[in-house]
């Protein structure tokens, strides 16, 4: 029997397997992608010749990684079987981190296919060894060796470059990880390589946005790889700490000597979601109780809500739904409320609780305004409390019948005439896009409704395009009343929108053309018959800019001419 320290272990490398091996294969991808081995099941686990042999189930599925820290028994012994050292014999397992070969080069490759618990006997190749024991070559003695994995911990080099390492402690019970417009609650000691401590959380937790940061660069950047409930231990280099001016004594830390490592204990015990709603700030949602399942309302769904509206500093100017115990009903994307609120809504969940902060912009504007419980004053950022109790789904196309997607187009197709004659072009161009959507031509909708659709669809892109005209939209009136002319060539509406287009986007050829096709439709229509004036008015300014042009370009020619018959003269 050998009884030999950790060290001693250390130093005997002895399979000589080459971890830089030409195969493209990563260590463990056969046993990975196999059956999983039966007890007393032996298989070879890589093309470098290791092969792995069960001697005892594991527990889970998970498998540690090169660089985490693994605890180990093992064994090791020649083929015979005869033991040349054990760490049971010593009494205590040993802690290595992967990817070094501190049991036995090679070996490694193998462990990274082990589970909590489990204990494999692996055969390391006889033409790769080379061991080394009691300082002569001795290839043939230590071949072999039964590992028992009895714990790991993950360890994340979070920047890659070493400055950032994270061991993981416990996991979190969920697995989502915060961003960086997250709400968290953290509980943390941060402390000196001599176990001073620079900074301790409070008791309950130090709340504070992601993107806000705290205490050093490196706390952000772990928190977002940390899941609810997740302890770890983290070696932060001065780099990410507080380089090399470190820091002074403060109300909140103690002071940091220059160049100093830190070393942090971390717990991120909650963090509530911030959903950036339109993409640019504008509107913030945060979350504070998620709700049920993944359902969202779409456009045409009447919620059912409770909120409350604020100014910065507390002022409630605004409470919907607390009467008699009756929540609020809107319905969404009809402009029944704020624009703010309207979109906020459309991103929650049955039983969520959020608060909405809204820039100005899309709140109430550069203006005053007053409202039922204060007055709101100009460009102020405003919050809503607001609770989804209940929403009612619109149906969507693809739910319906023909004869309903033919009501719900004509439905649609109303609201839209509604914005438009307000003036409200964008709501209506939405409203008749929608209506087209439930009438789309990939539906089959049998003999008797079939002319009702069509007459439908033409109909809303021809509202569409007039709302796209009033929007300055040219390049989408064009494409609107082409699928019109698709469908009926001579649509005088749609040859007389596009001509406008066309004209518009100045291409005078096509105009002409629309308009000569609408003539041939309707010769008296006066309102085609007015374009055409228009149309020669163009022309005659567009020759006139042209002529111009052409003018001063024979005129630049000429001047040049001239200078260079000048000086050829002077230089002959």
């Amino acid at each position: 029997m050998v009884v030999f320290s950790s060290a001693a272990a250390r130093a005997i490398n002895v399979s000589g397997i080459d971890n830089s091996s030409d195969s493209d294969e990563e260590p463990g991808e056969v046993i990975e992608s196999a059956p999983p081995l039966n007890v007393g099941e032996e298989r070879e686990i890589n093309k470098s010749g290791m092969k792995k042999k069960l001697v005892r189930k594991g527990r889970g599925w998970e498998s540690p990684a090169f660089g985490d820290e693994v605890t180990v028994h093992y064994v090791g012994a020649s083929l015979d079987g005869a033991t040349v050292f054990s760490t049971k014999d010593r009494g205590e397992p040993l802690t290595i981190k992967l990817g070094h070969g501190d049991i036995a080069k090679g070996l490694d490759d193998g462990i990274i296919t082990m589970k909590i618990g489990e204990t494999a006997l692996f055969t390391l190749p006889f033409d790769r060894d080379g061991g080394v024991v009691g300082g002569e070559s001795n290839p043939s003695l230590v071949r072999q060796f039964e590992v028992e994995l009895i714990s790991w911990i993950p360890v994340t080099d979070i920047c890659k470059d070493g400055g950032i390492i994270k061991r993981l402690l416990s996991k979190g019970y969920r697995d989502e990880q915060p961003d960086d417009l997250d709400e968290v609650t953290v509980k943390y000691e941060a402390k000196l390589a001599d176990g001073y401590i620079v900074a301790r959380s409070p008791v309950e937790g130090f709340e504070f946005y992601i993107k806000d940061g705290h205490l050093c660069p490196a706390l952000p950047k772990v928190l977002k790889t940390m899941t609810r409930g997740e302890k770890a231990a983290v070696t932060v280099q001065p780099q990410y700490a507080f380089g090399e001016q470190g820091m002074d004594t403060n109300n909140e830390f103690s002071s940091v000597p220059s160049s100093a490592t830190l070393y942090i204990d971390i717990e991120l015990v909650s963090f509530k979601p911030v959903i950036d709603v339109t993409g640019d700030s504008k509107i913030l949602k945060k979350i504070l109780n998620e709700g049920e399942g993944i359902r969202h309302p779409n456009e045409g769904s009447t919620v059912s809500v409770r909120y409350t509206g604020l100014l910065d500093d507390g002022t409630i100017f605004e409470k919907k739904g607390f009467e008699d115990g009756a929540p609020f009903q809107f319905v969404i994307d009809e402009e029944q409320v704020v624009a703010a609120l309207d979109k906020a809504a459309a991103t929650m969940k049955k039983g969520e609780k959020s608060v909405v902060t809204v820039k100005p912009e899309l709140g109430f504007g550069n203006k005053e305004v007053k409202q039922e419980l204060a007055v709101i004053p100009a460009s102020s950022t405003v919050i809503y409390e607001v609770e989804m109790v209940d929403f009612t789904k619109e149906k969507e196309p693809f739910e319906m019948d023909s004869l309903e997607r033919v009501e719900a187009a004509e439905k649609k197709k109303e609201e839209g005439n509604k914005f438009f004659k307000s003036g409200n072009y964008w709501q209506a161009a939405k409203r008749y896009v929608k209506a087209a959507d439930y009438v789309s031509e990939d539906k089959d909708y049998g003999d008797e409704v079939q002319k009702q659709a069509k007459s439908l669809r033409v109909s809303c892109w021809l509202n569409h395009a007039a709302c796209s005209l009033k929007l300055n939209d040219f390049p989408e009136v064009v494409k609107l009343c082409s699928k019109v002319l698709d469908v009926e060539s001579h649509n005088i509406k749609a040859l007389f929108r596009r001509a406008q287009a066309f004209m518009e986007l100045s291409d005078l050829n096509l105009t002409e053309l629309d308009i000569k096709k609408a003539l041939e439709v309707d010769p008296d229509n006066r309102e085609v018959k007015s374009l055409l004036k228009m149309l020669k008015q163009r022309k005659v300014e567009s020759n006139k800019k042209d002529a111009k042009l052409y003018s001063n370009m024979f005129s630049q020619m000429k001047e040049t001419e001239m200078e260079s018959k000048v000086m050829s003269f002077y230089n002959q």
